[in-house]
């Protein structure tokens, strides 16, 4: 059972009953989707948050081994770990929930209009609604603090309006006994109550709102339709200002913590309201900026390179209205000294995220302890486990974290409930049916058109209406029509319903892109009984109307374009078949660190059997040189009983001093050749899946006298020195910490993540052995975010001082002699007081970059998978698909992926683990579809197709002299096609004859 259905718990969800197991999706809200749902896009993509996440909906939605309860709670659960009973109360929604069909009648002739909380009350809507245009589920629910009848029995004029009977106004809660295995727990946030803080004047002044406001304001579903207005006056705001850390970071507001994601998001927004109005001035008034994760750094050297955008360091307070134009006018110090009052249009509060004390109330009922902060209490070394066996958290339930931390634990938590229920799996699951494929050979073209209007994302550029009338009249259209979200739940029931009603044989939808959308409208085909390679998508939101936003007239011109050579294409579309192929059910985890052995006894405890490859003599990777956490777990033997249980794991077999000399195959059936030992004895494995957990490795700098002076040293070797040789000091007057060395430069433009507080934990640390000594760490910003910020505050408490310095003025480090007695000289500017310091320390630890291993591009060419542009491996959906490679079969986590924490490399394995076994766990996959296909009597054997493969799908026969392609390993790229000098290869879907066709219908438009 999954208890939450934001991100985190769908994710949870999917991966669990893609395991083969039964899962109930439990909601308390009236739709799954929680907070993401809410938001317009996602930093650092852009991606349109509810385009990436409403194909999430729809296939929880059509999983037949997924049961979603709305409006539904926990009220107990009683039993242990594998056999839980859980007793659920489901609130009336006053809506059968089997009749209704969404339409929206009822709606309208509803009298009461109320706030729309999915809106953040900035719009209003009927007592009677769908939660938000792409719900799922699609059913409309009355609220009953407003509802005339249900108040005082006034009211039913919505009951006569419904066709199918389905409101029933006297619906009751209902109760149910649920037996299960075990429970992951994600139940979410809320945002913090910004009118906590009267200094921010918010609910005072009206263009005082917060971040989550801020996000309706600009989402194209939001109240005014993705146009970016004042609430007050409606007016454009061409002046904002931000300030951060409301909420968060504060010991007044009862939230010590860092909330994590506040930075960013703040920086999304000011991208998003540059592209609105480009003559826009934005300003960020910010204490410490947390770019930590993967891209960040870059996504914020692009706001704060673009122009009319400022960051300012400051304290922050609102002044004043003004009365005429409302105005905001705040007063802020710059640098710690001068003073300013600076004016705005609009002023938006970062608001941190905080746990209800609704998490805290389930907490207790589950017996499951919290933190102070009323999150879920872990430990360093199981993440992802509560304090009650079975029960498993993920997401912001653990702490303050962006969307794909959130989805990674998912998964991990998916993998540590399917661990527990391994010898269950598929006794309860039911395979999703489809009708037969219907026979369209001979049959002349029945094309349906769809065109998605994308909230307002298309249609306040793109003229649909006109697209939809000029579709009507292409040669083989019989129905074209207008959505206003092609991909929402209704609008899929309703496009299988439109191709079984019309006989359709055809289907084109004129939407977004493929890249996410196309598999969502082959389901819809499929479910109708259609061939789902009948189907052809044009992208006209990023081909029509982001392109040409200033340019109504050719954004419609051109989606006419695109629209005519979709339907052209399909006329002369075939159906095309797939063949099943067994799976191999073991694993190859490569690297012997702490991820590749989480990783390994994962999938161990669930069955498989894993090859664990390690290059150095030995397993522990990275981990066997830290010592301890911030937290003050001992990572040495938590390293050293992980080897144990590795190698006491009859199912895991493990090769030291090993490398991969050759990797071929494909998803569920792989070969990988191996050299063992120092005698590089050559072995084979087969394999279905294959985890890279290669680690990475300390940047080794070449400033500040590192390599020069024995006194100098990297945080990892300051912290062997503390563990090996403490009488050193006893002696130490004064020791120096410099950050971002080697990180957030131009060779290695991203944040190593985890340096500022490994600074924090050595210096505490320090302080322990020695609390005199005087302890300096020079920062550009301190990025302890989480409940790591509480660690940052004991230091500064216990007397180390923190100075931060600019990039164009880093420290400057020196030799000198001080009363007899060397010290290390460095120079700082301090910003407060504006004047340089001198330091002189008796050591200094430097605070260095986390680089990729110098193997990993070899290892990406072998495996054929991407590196990104700092080195590490690059992941298939930076939010949603966070430990999968775009190849199928192969997957990352730990440092191989990026910089990270040592939980967070856990959470990662157990999540790499839990991607695996939604492979594992079946017996075969289908392949074939999109592929090339090779005309024999054409076909030369020459073998240029066969070397320029990059998937080596294609080999030549050399009796025969003619190409064969694996069907399991092709792409359907088209290198192989558009290569061949004999014409003999073609992609099935994209041959030349559907490409000319393309160009040909482009051409005589």
């Amino acid at each position: 059972m999954v208890l939450g259905a934001g991100v985190s718990g769908i994710q949870a969800a999917l991966d669990a009953a893609n395991s083969g197991f039964k899962v109930y999706l439990i909601e308390k809200g009236p739709a799954i989707g929680g907070k993401m749902a809410k938001l317009d896009k996602t930093f650092p993509t852009n991606d349109c948050s509810m385009c990436i996440l409403s194909p999430k909906f729809i296939e929880c939605a059509t999983n037949p081994n997924i049961t979603i309860l709305t409006g539904t709670r926990i009220d107990s659960v009683d039993g242990d770990a594998g056999n839980f009973e859980v007793t659920l109360v489901q609130e009336p929604r006053y809506v059968d929930a089997e009749k209704c069909t969404g339409c929206g009648t009822c709606a309208e002739y509803c009298p009461i209009n109320i706030l729309d909380t999915y809106n953040e009350n900035l719009g209003t809507l009927k007592c009677i609604h769908v939660s938000f245009p792409q719900a799922v589920p699609a059913i409309s629910i009355i609220d009953p603090l407003q509802c005339l009848f249900l108040l005082r029995e006034e009211c039913q004029i919505c009951v006569p309006t419904c066709s199918n009977k389905a409101i029933d106004l006297h619906q009751q809660e209902t109760r149910l006994k649920v037996d299960v295995g075990s429970l992951i727990l994600a139940p979410g946030y809320e945002t913090f109550d910004a009118g906590l803080q009267s200094q921010y004047g918010y609910n005072r002044f009206g263009n005082v709102i917060t971040s989550l406001e801020f996000e309706r304001l600009l989402s194209a579903s939001g109240p005014n339709r993705g146009a970016l207005l004042r609430p007050v006056d409606g007016k454009p705001p061409l002046k904002i200002a931000w300030i951060q850390c409301v909420g968060s970071r504060d010991t007044t507001a009862g939230n010590t913590y860092c909330s994590a994601v506040c930075c960013m998001y703040a920086m999304k927004q000011v991208i998003l309201s540059k592209e609105h109005y480009p003559e826009l001035e934005a300003v960020i008034l910010h204490n410490d900026i947390r770019a930590y994760g993967k891209g960040f750094e870059r996504y914020y050297e692009r706001a704060k390179n673009t122009p009319g955008v400022r960051f300012v360091w400051s304290k922050v307070s609102v002044l004043r209205e003004q009365p005429d134009t409302k105005n905001v006018v705040l007063r802020y110090r710059v640098k710690g000294s001068e003073v300013r009052d600076e004016e705005f249009d609009l002023v938006v509060l970062s608001v941190g995220l905080s746990s209800p004390a609704g998490n805290r109330e389930l907490a207790e009922k589950l017996c499951v302890e919290t933190n102070t902060s009323g999150f879920c209490e872990s430990s360093p070394f199981s993440p992802i486990s509560t304090s009650r066996p079975g029960i498993y958290a993920c997401g912001v339930f653990h702490a303050p974290m962006d969307i794909p931390d959130s989805v990674t634990m998912a998964s991990g938590a998916a993998s540590l409930a399917s661990q527990l229920l391994s010898e269950q799996r598929g006794t309860l699951i039911e395979e999703k049916s489809y009708p037969s494929a219907r026979d369209v050979t001979g049959e002349p073209p029945q094309i349906g058109v769809f065109v998605c209007d994308c909230g307002t994302n298309i249609v306040k550029v793109v003229d649909a209406a006109n697209v939809v009338r000029y579709a009507e009249a292409l040669e083989g259209v019989v129905h074209a029509e207008e959505n206003t979200f092609s991909c929402s739940i209704d609008s899929i029931t309703h496009m299988v319903e439109i191709i079984t009603e019309k006989g359709l044989n055809r289907v084109v939808v004129a939407a977004c892109t493929p890249r996410t959308h196309e598999p969502v409208f082959q389901d819809a085909l499929r479910q109708a009984g259609i061939n789902p390679y009948l189907f052809e998508m044009c992208n006209i939101r990023e081909h029509c109307s982001w392109v040409h936003m200033g340019d109504r007239r050719e954004a419609t011109r051109k989606a006419r374009d695109l629209v005519r050579m979709a339907v052209t294409k399909a006329r002369i579309l075939k159906p095309l078949s797939r063949v099943p192929y067994d799976i191999v059910p073991a694993a190859l985890v490569i690297g012997g660190g702490i991820s590749g052995m989480v990783s390994a006894l994962s999938l161990a405890n669930q069955g498989f059997s894993v090859h664990l490859i390690e290059k150095s003599g030995e397993l522990g990777g990275m981990g066997r040189k830290i010592l301890f956490t911030v937290e003050k777990g001992d990572v040495r033997s938590y390293v050293r009983e992980l080897i144990q249980e590795v190698y006491k794991n009859l199912l895991i077999q493990v090769h030291t001093e090993t490398d991969i000399t050759g990797f071929s195959g494909y998803v569920g059936n792989f070969t990988t050749q191996i050299a063992v030992g120092s005698e590089r004895v050559v072995k084979e494995i087969v394999h279905g899946i294959t985890i890279v957990a290669t680690g990475a490795e300390e940047f080794r700098p070449d400033e500040y006298l590192y390599g020069q002076d024995p006194r100098v040293f990297t945080l990892l070797e300051l912290e062997k020195e503390i563990d090996g040789n403490l009488s050193r000091f006893d002696h130490c007057n004064c020791l120096v910490m410099i950050q971002c060395v080697g990180s957030r430069e131009s060779a290695r433009p991203y944040c190593s993540r985890v340096c500022c507080t490994q600074a924090v934990k050595n210096a505490l640390k320090l302080k322990e052995i020695n609390p005199d000594m005087e302890i300096y760490v020079l920062y550009r910003d301190m990025r302890t975010y989480g409940f790591r910020e509480d660690y940052y505050r004991e230091a500064a408490e216990q007397g180390v001082k923190f100075i931060r310095y600019e990039a164009d003025d880093k420290p400057e480090v020196e030799v000198a002699e001080e009363s007899g007695r060397s010290v290390l000289r460095v120079i700082v500017t301090e910003p407060t007081l504006g004047q340089r310091l001198m330091i002189d320390a008796d050591m200094l630890a430097l605070g260095v970059a986390t680089v990729p291993r110098t193997g990993n591009r070899e290892l990406s060419r072998m495996l054929k998978v991407p590196l990104n542009e700092d080195g590490f491996f690059m992941e298939a959906h930076m939010k949603l698909r966070p430990v999968d490679f775009a190849t199928d079969g192969i997957f990352m986590c730990g440092l191989a992926h990026g910089p990270k924490f040592i939980d967070e490399s856990i959470s990662q394995a157990q999540a790499a683990a839990s991607r695996a076994t939604t492979i594992l766990s079946k017996d075969e996959m289908m392949a074939g579809g999109q592929i090339c296909n090779v005309e024999a009597l054409k076909c030369t054997g020459c073998g240029v197709c066969q070397e320029i493969c990059p998937f080596t799908a294609i080999t030549v026969d050399p009796k025969e002299m003619v190409a064969h392609v694996n069907e399991a390993l092709c792409k359907g790229c088209g290198l192989c096609a558009s290569s061949c000098r004999s014409g003999a290869l073609d992609v099935m879907g994209f041959s030349e004859e559907q490409t000319m066709s393309l160009i040909d219908a482009c051409m005589t438009g």
